[in-house]
């Protein structure tokens, strides 16, 4: 990942995390165990696998608005991504992120990617990403 990759903040907030990436949308709403964070859809290439504390890199959220639901009680038991990526404005993510900052007073940033930036997020790499959007590589583990 070069070190120009930018995000453009949707929801402000800094996050780190190891990122999983997916280039399948998804419904939170039926998609995404709400009590545990685990990918639920068997039609998702990351069935199985928990958002929580990743940052969660996908091209959009796709399906009902309830997804907003989803993402709000996310959040509220500890269980939600530490950020979400996105290539497409989700408003349903969106409202989750802000109800969530107005009953729980805690939240998730939400960043919108262009292609080029959404690409070059490895899955698997722990990264940090700024409130303004500037995507860091976390530094490497020096011990052997």
């Amino acid at each position: 990942m070069a070190n120009a990759v930018k995000l453009r903040p949707i929801v402000r907030g800094a996050a780190a995390g190891s990122v999983l990436r997916s280039d399948r949308s998804i419904s939170l709403w039926g998609g995404v165990d709400p009590a545990s964070g685990t990918i639920i859809d068997r039609r998702h290439d990351r069935h199985g696998e928990s958002i929580a504390g990743r940052v969660f890199a996908v091209p959009g959220e796709k399906g009902s608005s309830t997804g907003s639901a989803v993402l709000l009680e996310l959040i509220r038991i500890g269980r939600a991504p530490a950020a979400i990526v996105t290539r497409r404005p989700s408003p349903a993510l969106t409202l989750g992120a802000i109800v969530a900052e107005e009953l729980y007073g805690k939240s998730i940033p939400i960043f919108l990617a262009t292609e080029t930036g959404f690409r070059a997020l490895r899955d698997g790499e722990r990264i940090d990403i700024a409130e303004d959007g500037e995507v860091h590589r976390a530094a490497a583990d020096p011990r052997p």
